[in-house]
């Protein structure tokens, strides 16, 4: 990192904190060490930079997609036997791989015209948007949602509100009418000054904020696999059959991940440096992550927001933000202290960086000059819009098949519905 500047330094801390919530929520919620999930995102991301021959500016948390299966197979057979099922997971993505190396990009490409990829784009940013909302009012938790909907809007959801908005503000002065270096990190003050006011109001009594985790937490932190300090992987049929198909589910969305992040970058990744390399990179990521002890990784929109909003898509960058997580991970009280960043600021944030995803499926709809007189792109574009966007609403699709289980995602429906209607569906009607 010898040739960076403080500028690059800024930029890549935005990344860290960009990708930070959703990859530490992953790991609390499958019983697996959150820590070691932040070692495992950092080795991972650099995985697939080598892999995609440092070209793609992209970083891999962990993956929401495999919840349920690797938290019932934590639970019922033990972490070391969904780790062996993660492994698998990975497997399935390298042997995709080498498919599409055989079949050629261009034919996959094909499969993604702007009437499948626009929308798509949309459907990954406006299915984040509820999470933004969420989190700028605090009632990401089920109980603070019930209470929010009997009760409506009370002081504490107000004065959330307020600090979002003020959040809010921050990002989007730094971002139009700042100059120079402050123009290119408007999340990292917005950040900033959101928990700066947060300490403020806590100081007068009038925002609670919980320090306990700062203090209980040690200087140095050594990651470790639940139950000891490291443990082989172990293979059941049952947990791989239940976990290593959810990579054909997440395949889809790797494609939507890619897609968006090319357009906003402005460079076609199916072809350089290929679809099989960053497939191989997620796959290699999210095998390394299981032999350690790591959820499966995944790329993230979230980090495809921040490229969009500050215009910077040097991949070094989010190299230097998988150095830090890596750090981070042995760093136990900085990373205690990055979970008490209020909600309320995480949202002021979100609903920027979530809302620039969807606008530029929205710019990629537009510069493709699509014809929407002609019915045959109407329906493609309204039914992956209703499917991904509907299907979410209802937690998605569950799939039971005698022990196995899975659920898709309204992104997957809508990418495979997407495909289809555009292979099947004549062009001019």
């Amino acid at each position: 990192m010898k040739n960076f500047t403080g500028k690059d330094y800024a930029l890549g801390v935005q990344h860290l904190f960009a990708m930070f919530g959703a990859t530490v929520l992953v790991p609390l919620l499958t019983g697996f060490n959150p820590a070691l999930a932040l070692v495992t995102a950092g080795i991972g991301t650099l995985i697939f930079h080598f892999c995609t021959q440092f070209q793609v500016p992209v970083f891999l948390g962990s993956s929401f997609a495999f919840i349920g299966a690797v938290a019932t197979a934590a639970a019922t057979k033990g972490i070391p036997y969904a780790q062996g099922g993660i492994i698998a997971a990975g497997l399935v993505y390298v042997v995709l791989s080498f498919i599409i190396k055989a079949i050629g990009s261009e034919k996959v490409k094909s499969m993604f015209p702007p009437v499948v990829t626009g929308p798509v784009i949309l459907v990954i940013g406006i299915s984040l948007a509820g999470i933004a909302v969420k989190d700028a009012l605090n009632i990401a938790t089920s109980d603070a949602f019930q209470t929010f909907t009997t009760l409506g809007f009370t002081p504490d959801t107000i004065l959330n509100l307020l600090i979002a908005l003020f959040t809010l503000a921050v990002v989007i002065g730094f971002s139009i009418f700042a100059k120079g270096f402050f123009k290119l990190v408007p999340i990292l003050f917005g950040i900033g000054s959101g928990y700066v006011l947060c300490l403020i109001l806590h100081a007068m009594g009038l925002y609670h904020m919980d320090f306990s985790a700062i203090v209980a937490a040690p200087w140095l932190n050594i990651p470790y696999v639940t139950p000891g300090f490291f443990s082989l992987p172990k293979f059941d049929w049952g947990v791989i059959i239940s976990i290593a198909p959810i990579a054909l589910v997440t395949f889809m969305e790797h494609v939507g991940d890619i897609t968006t992040n090319g357009t906003v970058v402005g460079k076609n990744f199916f072809d350089k440096p290929g679809l099989h390399r960053t497939l191989l990179g997620d796959g290699l990521a999210t095998l390394v992550a299981g032999f350690f002890g790591g959820p499966a990784n995944t790329t993230y929109s979230e980090n495809t927001g921040v490229l969009a909003t500050t215009k910077n898509y040097n991949p070094a960058i989010l190299r230097m933000a998988a150095v830090f997580a890596i750090i981070l991970g042995f760093l136990g009280k900085f990373g205690a202290a990055l979970q008490t960043i209020p909600g309320p600021v995480k949202g002021g944030v979100e609903l920027v960086i979530f809302g620039m995803i969807a606008s530029i499926g929205i710019r990629s709809l537009a510069e493709a000059n699509l014809d929407f007189t002609n019915s045959r792109n109407l329906i493609i574009v309204a039914l992956i819009l209703t499917l991904g966007l509907g299907i979410d609403v209802i937690g998605g699709i569950p799939l039971v098949l005698g022990t196995v289980s899975m659920r898709f995602s309204g992104l997957f429906v809508a990418t495979l519905v997407g495909i289809i209607l555009n292979a099947i569906l004549p062009e001019n009607v």
